[in-house]
């Protein structure tokens, strides 16, 4: 399996940003086992919380194992803390970055399918938001969004004060993020009302997973988003186990994840934990 560290110049962020690539174009085989055609790779775009970088889900997953036993290629960018958003006051483009410039490059770069049904958004906490307001703004790009214990952090986000223990439940901190937190409600930053705007104009919206932990603290925007998807008559695959805002949450959830998304499911190959022996 192809662990690729990548930094190239991005336009949108206007300076050098690193992302890992997992490729499984050196996947071994058993003896016998039938070669995968030459054919680009279905693809995943897995962003990380707050606090956390491109190296995230490779240390605190399985993703690269699984990853290899699926065929899929996953591309994981650095979102640093800004929830994967555009703030034009500090030329701050996110958003535009992991929807529109990642895409283009990478499919550049690597053999990756140009396909909408077989180009995926994943994330958790910031990383669940940022997937899910990425995937539903460009909807023709992905096909599928899966957000585990997503930061849906929008509703009374105006009512924020600085008076807080952690920097990020700030209104300062917010501000930095989102701009004016006034006009953020209405605006294409809320998931809220970009779904309802889809639906509206009868886009073909991405297939939705979300899944949280029933001890999590955000367990009850995941399960108020939900519900506010199913009023709009928008399918989601909703899930809730055992666990908090944590890794083995994590871990457990973007198996099933993968599970749900329409892979290639091809064998397992050879590696140092599989030799057949």
């Amino acid at each position: 399996m192809a662990l690729i560290q990548v930094n190239f110049l991005s336009k949108t962020l206007m300076r050098t940003v690193p992302i890992n690539v997992i490729l499984p174009v050196d996947k071994l085989l058993f003896p016998g086992m039938p070669e995968r055609d030459d054919k680009p790779y279905k693809t995943l775009y897995l962003l990380h919380g707050i606090f956390g970088n491109y190296t995230d889900w490779v240390s605190g997953t399985n993703i690269q194992r699984w990853a290899q036993e699926n065929d899929l290629a996953v591309v994981m960018p650095s979102g640093d803390n800004m929830f994967y958003v555009d703030n034009p006051k500090i030329s701050s483009y996110y958003g535009e970055f992991i929807g529109k410039e990642l895409v283009e490059i990478t499919r550049k770069m690597f053999p990756l399918s140009k396909r909408r049904e077989d180009t995926y958004i994943a994330g958790l906490s910031m990383g669940g938001y940022g997937a899910i307001r990425n995937g539903l703004k460009y909807h023709d790009t992905f096909g599928y969004i899966a957000g585990l214990s997503s930061a849906l952090i929008i509703d009374d986000i105006e009512k924020r004060t600085d008076d807080v223990q952690f920097f990020f439940e700030s209104r300062s901190f917010a501000e930095g993020c989102f701009g004016d937190l006034t006009k953020v409600k209405n605006s294409d930053m809320n998931p809220k009302w970009l779904i309802k705007k889809l639906v509206e104009e009868k886009v073909d919206i991405p297939k939705i997973y979300m899944a949280c932990g029933k001890d999590d603290f955000l367990f009850k925007a995941n399960q108020e988003f939900k519900d506010y998807l199913d009023e709009l008559g928008v399918e989601v695959t909703f899930e809730v186990g055992p666990g908090g805002h944590e890794w083995d949450f994590w871990n457990r959830y973007i198996y099933k994840v993968l599970q749900w998304l329409p892979l290639e499911k091809n064998s397992v190959g050879i590696d140092s934990g599989n030799i057949g022996i």
